[in-house]
């Protein structure tokens, strides 16, 4: 299924509302703000503050966010993008774990009506906690590197999912995402199963505090209207992609008949059910490829070992950066 995604014309998007929020306009402001506010960047938490103000325009503007949209931001930091987000959006909702940053952003944004800052862990909060009743939402963030592939496969694996997300990402984590058969993982077999992806600019480490090591890219995930599977039979499909690409580098019957302790010769019956070659690799297949296995699927085994589940986890991590 292909979702046609028009090229955004900027005389079209809605104008920035601005409002002055007391942030700082300088790379040295922002350094201050950190040493006032006693924060020290941590790579452990993947905390590299943007302070281009350009570079945020241009994402909200790309992520064309209007007045009638409510948008989430995870990890918002320092709060720039929010500044921007602020000026777009009718409502921003941020969710923040660091507890002195979430203090920096209540005093700044919170007065201000359309913001509200949930302080926790966004792998541990629903989007259905976060939008009851369905409302609808959109997501605009810088993401910690740390947590980015998480943090994307937590949203749309959720059943109350965003319209579209435009995210700031590694280079290498965005790539992997919008991959072609051929160099497809984990990661981008999931997210193109919900999404039609594309990259939309890259941005050099010299605009951040502290720079990074990498060069990272702003990534635009629409939504399918309709995915090319009913919802109770996602969680099959993604078993199955987890378990072709165990051993990535042997042939897909391997791979899944070892992780399931099906014998080959029932997963090769299974594959050509499917139209596909059983010798084939996993990072060959599409998505719609991985469609058509779990639609010839017979009744998977229930339940996994505990060897297996750690190396499934190992070759997430692998897979997914």
């Amino acid at each position: 299924m292909t979702v046609t995604i028009p090229e955004v014309d900027p005389d079209d998007l809605p104008e920035l509302v601005t409002h002055d929020y007391g942030l700082p306009r300088t790379r040295a402001g922002w350094r201050a703000l950190l040493d006032e506010l006693d924060v020290r960047p941590s790579k452990g938490l993947g905390q590299n503050f943007l302070f281009e103000r350009g570079v945020v325009d241009r994402i909200a503007r790309l992520a064309e966010v209007g007045p009638r949209d409510h948008i989430l931001e995870v990890g918002p930091g320092l709060g720039i993008l929010t500044e921007s987000l602020m000026g777009y959006a009718g409502k921003v909702t941020v969710v923040e774990y660091d507890h002195r940053l979430a203090g920096h952003l209540r005093a700044t944004f919170g007065d201000h009506e359309g913001f509200r800052l949930i302080e926790a862990d966004a792998l541990n909060v629903t989007s259905a906690e976060l939008f009851p009743g369905g409302e609808l939402f959109s997501v605009v963030a810088n993401l910690p590197y740390n947590i980015a592939s998480g943090v994307i496969r937590h949203l749309l694996d959720q059943p109350h999912r965003p319209e579209r997300l435009v995210l700031m990402v590694q280079r290498e984590v965005a790539e992997r995402i919008v991959a072609a058969p051929g160099d497809l993982t984990v990661l981008g077999v999931a997210t193109q199963f919900y999404a039609q992806a594309r990259i939309l600019f890259d941005v050099a480490p010299t605009v951040f505090v502290p720079p990074p090591t990498v060069v990272s890219s702003v990534l635009r995930l629409d939504l399918r209207p309709e995915l090319p599977l009913p919802e109770d039979e996602i969680p099959d499909f993604l078993r199955i992609v987890r378990a072709g690409f165990n051993q990535k580098r042997k042939q897909v019957a391997n791979s899944i008949a070892a992780r399931f302790g099906l014998p080959k010769a029932d997963v090769e019956v299974w594959l050509r059910r499917a139209g596909i070659d059983p010798d084939r690799r996993a990072q060959t297949l599409t998505v719609g490829d991985w469609v058509a296995i779990r639609r010839a699927a017979p009744v998977l085994p229930v339940g996994d070992t505990s060897q297996t589940r750690r190396r499934d986890r190992v070759a997430a991590r692998a897979d997914e950066g």
